[in-house]
């Protein structure tokens, strides 16, 4: 045991593969793997620990004037709810927040389709199919979750890409957000009545498919998506409910 002057017992030495610390004058040592070894395994649970209070914190919600200033200030910050119009979604939604806050919200809400006929990229109208959007939420807007269907069938029109189609703002990914809300989507689905959904995902995207995979979905196909939006290929993947 050193002492005297040049002790210090707070010093910590390194000696070839092993690490030593003093501790109120006793030695105690580690090999390194076990030190690795116990740094991976803190990191997993730390990693863990945001699913585990999922239930708790992540919900979605019905879009309300009290959510509005968060979901409001995620657009300005650049994000989009819309994975295929990106920026000009996020631009339409700020200006028709600044327009009228009230039928801005009553629009994402539209069960009955009595909204007016959707602009293609390409510019050509369609009817609009009946539908609703929920709000990821936090405390604070986390993301957009939407969920549309034609009454008495599954089938849906070429130009739609799926039932059920999500962003999470890029701020809260790889929290397990968009497995929850799509979890807690599929719920509001089955009342709708209809015997599955279907949700597409490009090939380069393995956390959607991670997402779907989550929820009990199964590849069904690969497939080239309608001309309008540019014909790229694409999986179909489909969730029984």
């Amino acid at each position: 045991m050193q002492s005297g002057a040049g002790y210090n017992p707070l010093r910590r030495s390194i000696s070839g593969p092993r690490f030593q610390r003093w501790e109120r004058g006793l030695v105690v040592t580690a090999h390194e793997p076990v030190v690795r070894s116990f740094a991976s395994s803190a990191a997993i649970l730390l990693a863990l620990i945001p699913t585990i209070l999922l239930p708790i914190m992540v919900k979605i919600v019905k879009p309300a004037l009290e959510h509005l200033p968060s979901y409001k200030a995620a657009l300005e910050r650049g994000w989009s709810p819309d994975n295929v119009r990106l920026e000009v979604a996020t631009r339409e939604q700020l200006a028709a927040i600044e327009q009228d806050p009230a039928a801005f919200l009553v629009s994402l809400d539209d069960p009955e389709a009595k909204g007016p006929p959707l602009t293609l990229p390409d510019g050509r109208k369609v009817p609009r199919l009946p539908g609703f959007r929920r709000w990821i939420w936090d405390g604070e807007a986390a993301g957009s979750i939407g969920f549309r269907w034609q009454p008495g069938t599954a089938e849906l029109p070429p130009h739609v890409l799926g039932h059920i189609g999500y962003a999470v703002v890029p701020w809260k990914r790889r929290r397990g957000y968009a497995t929850e809300a799509l979890r807690l989507m599929l719920d509001e689905a089955r009342a709708v009545g209809l015997p599955y959904v279907e949700i597409t995902a490009k090939p380069g995207n393995p956390a959607s498919h991670k997402v779907i995979l989550a929820n009990g979905g199964k590849l069904v196909e690969r497939f080239f998506e309608d001309a309008v939006y540019g014909g790229v290929e694409s999986l179909r993947f489909r969730i029984e409910l």
